[in-house]
């Protein structure tokens, strides 16, 4: 293959190795220099090539290497950048143990019959003897405790509200 035979096939091709870049996943740019260092490396062991016709799928081989050399010389893990603020839960109070110990007593016995080993409200109000209303009622109860340990805001019941508006004005 001769020099204006190279550059003609390069007119032509580069762009088709960038798009075969970009096709196996690439983003552009990279895409682009790595076609580039492909094209390079091609001019430099033309003598190599046996079918000129080829000479696509010989670049597109080489540019497949290239990226495959460099994905290999990449590091697998990066480190993660610090990140200076802190978290917006409080991690701390992620303990299920500590969080238990914020409710009462037979508040934590509904919370962690219903919601941990999976007890129906019924199941629980006769076992302990109470109607299925003050187990809901407990559940309720607790939930709130737990929401406040978390740092969760409740709304508060419109009689209150509308008790400290009166009161102001």
């Amino acid at each position: 293959m001769t020099r204006d035979e190279y550059g003609t096939a390069y007119q032509k091709g580069y762009g088709l190795t960038v798009r075969f870049l970009v096709s196996r996943g690439l983003p552009y740019d990279a895409a682009q220099e790595t076609a580039q260092a492909a094209w390079t490396r091609g001019w430099e062991r033309l003598g190599q090539l046996r079918d000129p016709k080829m000479v696509l799928t010989w670049m597109n081989s080489i540019a497949l290497n290239i990226h495959r050399s460099f994905l290999r010389r990449e590091p697998l893990a990066h480190t993660l950048p610090e990140v200076p603020t802190p978290p917006k839960i409080n991690l701390a109070a992620i303990d299920a143990q500590r969080i238990l110990q914020c409710c009462k007593k037979k508040d934590r016995i509904v919370l962690e019959r219903h919601y941990i080993e999976g007890f129906k409200v019924q199941e629980i109000a006769t076992e302990h003897g109470w109607t299925e209303t003050a187990v809901r009622i407990r559940l309720l109860r607790a939930r709130r405790a737990v929401g406040k340990r978390l740092g969760r805001v409740y709304p508060q019941p419109a009689r209150e509200a509308e008790t400290k508006v009166a009161a102001v004005a």
